[in-house]
């Protein structure tokens, strides 16, 4: 637990002075903060603060990284704002030692000693040194910001001048500064700069230019007109071939960016119905060496399947297959969103179709009941009932080898919702229909498979 503990009682006559105990010694403010005892190396004290600030400001704005262990409360855990000195020379904040001695406690929580005195003393000093730690931080951070604000404007005007390669490096620093500063990205878009930076976006912009450009639009918030504006067909076009043709870093920003823009009354679905675009997003999702590509490609193609009149172009292009052969490799949030689009696609005759004709439809979906999540399950119960009403006789066969009968019997007995219990009890009937009693029971080998 962080907190300071000095071998002798720690008391504040109110001149600046701090018993740090040990060898006795006593420093000022000045002298302990530059000799190290907070931490520190002495750069930030100026011996006070012109422009009074709020402490609980200052904290709550402020990310709490580094904090001296001395300025840290015992019981919360906080930077102190108010803190107190008991007679054991413990300090805390005072709401919570207060709040301690309410629930019926008259011990130091630190050191469990009984009180032999009840009253608690203000420790100046010590909040003087928090207050001077935090103004310091403070004003650094406000330093940055107006220097980062300052920078992001001067990209700007340098953006409406410079052309060529002076226009990558502009809009290459640009992006670098509005990813790493909320501030940058505030300026960016209160300076108009969504439009001027998707002004560069067209039939005639190089794949440098709009790789740099996608990459600012991609971490600011665009507003309708921003995405209306995005939506022209010359700067969807060139979305789609740097998602074809960009660096696996681009791909990303191209995928995330058209997904921003379908969020929204306005979209219109033919937007994203172009073959590129699909088999650009299918490639995204089979490169296994880039995780977050494969995130990214699944998160867009579970949008883009939202659409009923997309589907069947998604179908089209093959994607079932790839898709089934996907879900041994993926992890559980893939997993949720991959299931998620078969499950769809499965609602159409050729959707199904595909899924029947892929041979390890079925064993892949099976392994992944019970195994990952409830809506996982939901979604494997409902692809494997599309594939087997579509040809019972072939398919319950490979079912029942895979070990079905087992995993539905494990979501019937289990919490799951009544709708899967009612899927599970169904898809087994079907299963058995072309059996004996007694064949059906040895084909599922129901022992084998559930342990």
């Amino acid at each position: 637990m962080p907190m300071y503990q000095p071998s002798s009682r720690k008391r504040d006559g109110g001149d600046g002075k701090l018993d740090v105990g040990g060898d006795g010694q006593v420093l000022d403010l000045e002298t302990a903060v530059k000799d190290g005892i907070l931490g520190g190396d002495g750069a930030f004290f100026s011996g006070g603060v012109t422009d009074k600030l709020d402490l609980k400001k200052m904290v709550a704005e402020l990310e709490l990284i580094d904090v001296p262990s001395v300025f840290i409360c015992p019981i919360s855990l906080d930077p102190m704002q108010d803190p107190v000195t008991l007679c054991t020379g413990q300090t805390y904040e005072r709401s919570n030692i207060l709040k301690w001695f309410s629930l019926g406690h008259f011990t130091c929580p630190t050191t469990m000693q009984e009180l032999w005195d009840g009253s608690v003393t203000p420790n100046r000093t010590l909040h003087q040194l928090i207050y001077s730690w935090f103004s310091q931080k403070y004003f650094a951070m406000k330093k940055r910001s107006e220097d980062v604000q300052g920078r992001a404007l001067e990209l700007l005007e340098t953006l409406k001048k410079v052309k060529g390669q002076a226009r990558v490096q502009s809009l290459k620093d640009l992006r670098q500064v509005v990813v790493a500063h909320a501030s940058a990205k505030k300026t960016v878009v209160d300076n108009n700069g969504i439009d001027l930076v998707s002004s560069l976006l067209g039939h005639f912009t190089s794949h440098a230019v709009g790789s740099e450009a996608i990459g600012i639009l991609v971490n600011l918030d665009l507003d309708s007109l921003s995405k209306a504006n995005l939506m022209q067909p010359a700067k969807i076009s060139l979305m789609v071939d740097m998602l074809n043709e960009g660096s696996i870093e681009t791909k990303i920003n191209c995928t995330k960016l058209i997904e921003m823009l379908m969020v929204g009354k306005d979209f219109r679905s033919e937007i994203v119905s172009s073959l590129s675009l699909l088999v650009g997003l299918l490639r995204l999702v089979k490169d296994k060496r880039h995780p977050n590509g494969i995130f990214a490609g699944l998160s867009l193609l579970k949008t883009v399947c939202s659409h009923e009149s997309i589907r069947r172009s998604v179908v089209s292009i093959g994607a079932v297959p790839q898709l089934v052969e996907l879900l041994p490799s993926l992890n559980n949030e893939c997993l949720e969103m991959d299931l998620y689009v078969l499950e769809v696609l499965s609602t159409l005759p050729e959707g199904r179709q595909a899924l029947k004709d892929c041979p390890n439809t079925i064993p892949n979906v099976v392994r992944l009941m019970m195994k990952v999540s409830e809506s996982c399950t939901r979604f494997a119960l409902s692809i494997l009932w599309a594939v087997c009403k579509l040809a019972p006789e072939e398919c319950a066969a490979l079912a029942l080898e895979a070990g079905l009968a087992a995993k539905l019997l494990l979501v019937i007995q289990s919490g799951c919702d009544q709708v899967m219990k009612q899927r599970s009890a169904e898809l087994l009937k079907l299963c058995s229909l072309n059996y004996t009693a007694t064949i059906f029971i040895s084909k599922c080998k129901l022992t084998g498979t559930i342990q």
